[in-house]
C-alpha cells in the first residue's frame, strides 16, 4: 500500500508541474525591456541628398517621329529590281539596251570607310521635316547605282547625276503633296534653329539659281551646303519619281565632315560600292 501511495504521490507531482508550465503567461512585447535610443530631431549618421524630380525620358514609341518610321541611311537603297523590262533604245547605227539592276539586294550603298555612307545631312533634314510637319517623308529616290541612274534616265544631263554618289534625295510629304514650297520653308528653318550654323552667313542664306539654262518652271535654292529644286507634276519623272505629285529634291554641295565640295567622279559612282 505504501508502495502505491509513492507512486501516485510522483505521478500526481509531474502532472502539476506541467500544468503550471503551460499555463504560464507568455511575455507579451510590452513586457520586453529595451535600450532606448535618444537623440535630437536635427542628428543623423547618414548625410542624404535632397530629393530632386528628374523627367521621365521618352519610350521609343512616344517619341514625336515614331508615329511613322526614322529616316535612316536604309531608307536610300537603290530601288532597281531585275524584274524590270529592257528598255530599248533605237539609234542610227545601233540598238542600244538598258537593263535595271538588282537593286539593293544585288549591290550596297555607297562606301565611306569601307562603311555604307549617305551624306548625313540629308538624313538631317528628312527626319527634322517629319518632327516640323508631324507628317511622313516618303523617300522616292535615294541612292541610285550607274546601272539604275541610266535605266531611269538615259539622257547626258543625268549621267553626272549625285544620286549615284549618296548625297542627292528626292521626296515628298504625306499629307502636304501640293504644299513643296512650306517644305523648302522648313529646310531654312533647319539651318537657322542648328547651333552649328549659328554666324556662318553661307550656311544661313539662301539665293536662288538661275543661269539662264534652269528647265525647271520653278528657280532652284541654295546655300553653301545643299541645292534644292521643285519639281512641278510634269517634271522630272521616271520608274522612281512614278507619281502625281510635285516633289523636292536635295543635293549636297558641301561636306560639313570634310571641309570640301561634293562633286560626282566615276569613281565614286562606279567603284565605290560592294557588289554581291
Amino acid at each position: 500500500m505504501t508502495r502505491i501511495f509513492q507512486l501516485l504521490l510522483c505521478l500526481s507531482l509531474i502532472l502539476s508541474g506541467c500544468s503550471s508550465q503551460s499555463d504560464a503567461p507568455s511575455p507579451t512585447h510590452n513586457q520586453i525591456d529595451g535600450e532606448y535610443i535618444y537623440r535630437r530631431h536635427d542628428e543623423s549618421f547618414v548625410q542624404i541628398e535632397p530629393m530632386v524630380s528628374l523627367k521621365r525620358a521618352p519610350y521609343p514609341w512616344e517619341e514625336e517621329t515614331r508615329a511613322f518610321p526614322k529616316i535612316t541611311k536604309d531608307f536610300f537603297r537603290c530601288k532597281g529590281c531585275s524584274l524590270n523590262p529592257v528598255h530599248i533604245i533605237e539609234k542610227e547605227k545601233e540598238t542600244i539596251r538598258n537593263y535595271d539592276c538588282g537593286g539593293h539586294l544585288k549591290h550596297s550603298l555607297p562606301l565611306r570607310d569601307d562603311k555604307e555612307f549617305i551624306h548625313p545631312i540629308l538624313i538631317d533634314l528628312l527626319n527634322y521635316i517629319q518632327i516640323q510637319t508631324n507628317h511622313q517623308v516618303i523617300l522616292t529616290s535615294g541612292h541610285c547605282c550607274p546601272d539604275h541612274n541610266v535605266y531611269l534616265d538615259p539622257s547626258p544631263a543625268n549621267q553626272a547625276s549625285k544620286h549615284m554618289i549618296g548625297a542627292e534625295v528626292d521626296f515628298y510629304v504625306f499629307g502636304m503633296e501640293e504644299e513643296p514650297e512650306k517644305i523648302v520653308d522648313i529646310i531654312m528653318k533647319y539651318y537657322q534653329e542648328t547651333e552649328k550654323y549659328q554666324g556662318l552667313q553661307d550656311f544661313l542664306e539662301f539665293k536662288r539659281f538661275d543661269n539662264g539654262k534652269v528647265t525647271i518652271a520653278i528657280l532652284p535654292w541654295y546655300n553653301k551646303e545643299v541645292f534644292i529644286k521643285i519639281l512641278k507634276k510634269s517634271e522630272g519623272r521616271d520608274l522612281d519619281n512614278n507619281h502625281p505629285y510635285p516633289y523636292v529634291s536635295i543635293q549636297v554641295r558641301y561636306d560639313w565632315d570634310l571641309k570640301t565640295t561634293v562633286q560626282y567622279s566615276w569613281d565614286k559612282a562606279f567603284r565605290n560600292f560592294h557588289r554581291w
